[in-house]
C-alpha cells in the first residue's frame, strides 16, 4: 500500500512560492519604473532621439561706413542617415548621387563606402552649388522617378562670402588683411581668424525623435542648447580708399617687377587704419586652390614680415641726436668718403663726399657717414652712444609688439647692447638702418609719434564691435612737442631740399614729409648679397594746417631699371608712390588743398643731386653664419 501524500502542504509551498516570485517581480517592476525611471527613460529616448548643431550666422565685416567686406550667404549642406538606408536603395542612390556630384571613379567608391556605412549620420558633401541642390532636392521628391534619391538631407548652412574685387586681377578686396572662413567654420588669417570668436558666435544644439524607420517625428525637436548669433565687426579701414590702395599698388608692383609691393595709411593721432594692402593679393573665395598652389599668398607682410629697412632708421638717430642736444638741425656736421672701423668701411651710397653741410641737409641727401659720426656722438663712449640709440628705438616701439589688433604681429630684430655689445661699426651701421630689422607697422607707428605732437598710438583695425566701440590704449607721450615739431619740419626738408623728391611728392597745397630707405637683400642660399635686388621703403605724411594721414611703403625684392654709383631707377619709385597713395588720401578723407601763395623764386639747386634712395654693390668683407640669418650689423656700408 502506497504512501499518504500531504496536499495541503505542497500546495502551501507551491503558494508560498509563488507569492515569493511575483514579489519579487512587483519588486523588481516597481524597482525599474521608480528608481530607474529616469535612465531608462533616457536610454529609450538616446534609441529615438537625433542631436544636431545649427550653425549661427557668421558676423559681417564692414569698412567703417558700414560697406559690406566679408557676409554669410546660405550654401546647402548633403548629409546622409545610411542607418535607414535598405540595401536595394543604396546602388541607385550612389549612382544617381555621383552623377549630381561629378564624382569621379574613386569619388564613386567614397560615396558607396559612406552610404554603405550604417551609420546614423555622416555629411556627404559641406557646400553644394545651386544647381546640385535643385538636382538633390528634385530626386529625394521623387521627380527622377528611374533613379530616386533616399536615406538624405539637406541643411542649409552659412558660407564666407567676400563680394568686393580688390584692385588687382582676380582678387578680393582687402585678402590678407581679412583672412578667410574654411568649410568648418573656422576663420583663419587676418580679422576673420584674429576676431573668429566674435564673428563665429555659438551654435544652437537641437534634438529631435525619430520612429523605428529613422523617419523624424513631426513637432518633437527641441533645443537642448540654445546659441548666440556672430557679432558683426566694423573696422576703421575706408573701403574706397582701399580699392584706390590696392590699385596703386598693383601698378607699381607691374612697373617695378617686385615680388611684393605693400602700403599701410594710418591717421597719425590715433593710429586708425584707413587702408591696408599688399600686391599680389588673392581671392578669399577661392581660398581653397589658394592655398594649394599659392599659400604663400595667405599670410599678411605688413605686421608679420621683418626686414632691413635701411635710411628711414636714420630718422630715429635724428630723434635721439636732437632730444639729446648733440646738434641742432642747421649744425653743420663732416661728411666723408668713409670712415674705417678696424677691417670695415662705412661709406656713402655713392661712394662720394659732400664735405662739410648742415645736419638737415645730411638728413635729406641720406649721408651715411655724416649719420655715423652723428650717432658716435651721442655720448663720450660708444657704448653710451648705443645704449642711447637704443633706447630711442624702443621708445618709438622698435622691437617690440605695436598692440596691433591682428594675428602674427613680429617684434622685429635688434640687439640690445646691454645683452650684446655693440661694436663701433655696429653703431654706425645701425645709425642708417643696417643690422636691424623691423616691420612696416613698426615704422609707421614711430613716423606717426613724429608727426603728432610726440605720441606714440597703438595701430588698429577694428573700430566697434556689434554696438559695443573698442576702446584703444591711450597714447604715450614719448617726445616733447618741440621736437616732434622738429622731426616733421625735417621729415619736410628732406622732400624740398632734393631736387628728385620735391618733383617727385610736390603736391600742391598740400604739406608733405618724409624719409626714403634702400636695402639690398641677403642671398641665403649663396651666402652673399643680391647684386641687384633691393628692397625700397618710404614713410611720410600728407596734410594742410598738420598731418592727416602717413603711410609706410614698402617695395620688396625689385630689381632696378637703372643703377649707377648712387643711382637706382624704379618704374615707379617709393617717394612716388607715396604721393599717389597721398592724393588718394587727401581725396577720401575730403581734405581740401590750402590756396596757393606765390613765393619769390628759389636759389637754383645744383642739377645733379646725390640720388640717397640707393646702395652701392657691398664690398668683399666675409660675413659670418652666411647659411643663417645674416650678420646684419656687419654689412659694411650700405645706407639709402
Amino acid at each position: 500500500m502506497l504512501g499518504r501524500t500531504d496536499l495541503r502542504l505542497r500546495l502551501v509551498v507551491i503558494l508560498v512560492l509563488l507569492v515569493a516570485m511575483f514579489g519579487a517581480a512587483v519588486a523588481r517592476l516597481t524597482y525599474l519604473q521608480v528608481a530607474e525611471a529616469p535612465e531608462l527613460r533616457e536610454r529609450a529616448m538616446a534609441q529615438m532621439q537625433r542631436s544636431s548643431e545649427e550653425a549661427p550666422v557668421r558676423g559681417a565685416i564692414l569698412d567703417r561706413h558700414g560697406t559690406v567686406l566679408a557676409t554669410s550667404a546660405y550654401r546647402d549642406q548633403l548629409a546622409a542617415y545610411p542607418a535607414s538606408m535598405d540595401q536595394a536603395e543604396l546602388e541607385p542612390t550612389v549612382q544617381a548621387l555621383a552623377e549630381i556630384l561629378g564624382s569621379d571613379e574613386a569619388g564613386t567608391a567614397l560615396l558607396r563606402e559612406r552610404l554603405g556605412s550604417g551609420d546614423e549620420y555622416v555629411v556627404i558633401s559641406r557646400e553644394l552649388t545651386l544647381e546640385q541642390s535643385e538636382a538633390v532636392r528634385a530626386g529625394m521628391a521623387g521627380a527622377a522617378a528611374e533613379r530616386p534619391l533616399v536615406g538624405l538631407g539637406l541643411e542649409a548652412r552659412p558660407v564666407r562670402v567676400y563680394p568686393n574685387p580688390g584692385g588687382m586681377p582676380g582678387t578680393t578686396l582687402a585678402s590678407q588683411l581679412l583672412g578667410f572662413v574654411s568649410e568648418d567654420g573656422q576663420g583663419h588669417y587676418g580679422i576673420e581668424g584674429f576676431h573668429d570668436a566674435e564673428l563665429a558666435g555659438v551654435p544652437t544644439r537641437l534634438a529631435w525623435l525619430r520612429d523605428p524607420a529613422g523617419r523624424v517625428l513631426a513637432g518633437t525637436a527641441r533645443v537642448l542648447e540654445a546659441g548666440q548669433e556672430g557679432t558683426d565687426v566694423r573696422l576703421t579701414i575706408d573701403a574706397n580708399l582701399q580699392l584706390q590702395l590696392e590699385k596703386e599698388l598693383y601698378a607699381a608692383w607691374v612697373a617695378d617687377r617686385a615680388k611684393r609691393v605693400s602700403a599701410v595709411v594710418l591717421e597719425p593721432e590715433t593710429g586708425a587704419v584707413l587702408a591696408w594692402a599688399s600686391v599680389p593679393g588673392y581671392d578669399a573665395n577661392d581660398y581653397k586652390n589658394v592655398a594649394a598652389s599659392s599659400a604663400h599668398l595667405l599670410a599678411d607682410p605688413i605686421a608679420s614680415a621683418v626686414y632691413e629697412p635701411g635710411s628711414v632708421m636714420k630718422m630715429l638717430t635724428a630723434a635721439a641726436a636732437l632730444e639729446n642736444g648733440t646738434i641742432t638741425p642747421g649744425e653743420k656736421v663732416r661728411d666723408a668718403y668713409g670712415i674705417r672701423f678696424g677691417g670695415h668701411v662705412v661709406r656713402n651710397a655713392d661712394g662720394r663726399s659732400m664735405g662739410r653741410m648742415p645736419f638737415e641737409d645730411a638728413i635729406a641727401y641720406s649721408r651715411n657717414v655724416a649719420t655715423a659720426r652723428v650717432a658716435m656722438d651721442l655720448d663720450s663712449t660708444v657704448e653710451g652712444a648705443s645704449q642711447v640709440l637704443f633706447d630711442t628705438w624702443r621708445r618709438f616701439g622698435i622691437g617690440g609688439s605695436t598692440g596691433l589688433d591682428l594675428a602674427g604681429e613680429a617684434t622685429g630684430l635688434v640687439v640690445d647692447p646691454k645683452v650684446q655689445e655693440w661694436q663701433p661699426v655696429d653703431l654706425a651701421n645701425r645709425a642708417f638702418g643696417q643690422g636691424v630689422a623691423v616691420t612696416q607697422v613698426q615704422l609707421a607707428a614711430a613716423y606717426a609719434a613724429m608727426a603728432n605732437g610726440g605720441y606714440l598710438v597703438t595701430p588698429h583695425l577694428v573700430q566697434s564691435k556689434g554696438d559695443r566701440a573698442v576702446a584703444q590704449p591711450p597714447p604715450e607721450r614719448i617726445m616733447t612737442d618741440s621736437l616732434s615739431a622738429e622731426l616733421t619740419g625735417l621729415m619736410e626738408h628732406v622732400l624740398t631740399e632734393v631736387d628728385g623728391y620735391r618733383a617727385g611728392t610736390e603736391m600742391p597745397g598740400y604739406v608733405v614729409g618724409g624719409k626714403t630707405g634702400t636695402a639690398q637683400i641677403w642671398d641665403v642660399e649663396r651666402g652673399r648679397w643680391h647684386p641687384d635686388l633691393f628692397n625700397f621703403s618710404f614713410v611720410g605724411f600728407v596734410g594742410t594746417v598738420r598731418p592727416e594721414a602717413l603711410m609706410a611703403i614698402r617695395i620688396e625684392e625689385s630689381k632696378p631699371t637703372v643703377t649707377g654709383p648712387g643711382i637706382l631707377h624704379l618704374g615707379i619709385s617709393s617717394y612716388e608712390l607715396f604721393r599717389r597713395v597721398a592724393a588718394d588720401t587727401m581725396t577720401s578723407l575730403d581734405v581740401e588743398p590750402l590756396p596757393i601763395v606765390e613765393e619769390p623764386a628759389a636759389s637754383s639747386r645744383p642739377a645733379t643731386s646725390p640720388r640717397p634712395d640707393a646702395s652701392p654693390r657691398p664690398d668683399a668683407t666675409p660675413r659670418p653664419d652666411a647659411s643663417l640669418v645674416p650678420d646684419l650689423s656687419r654689412r659694411p656700408d650700405r645706407g639709402g
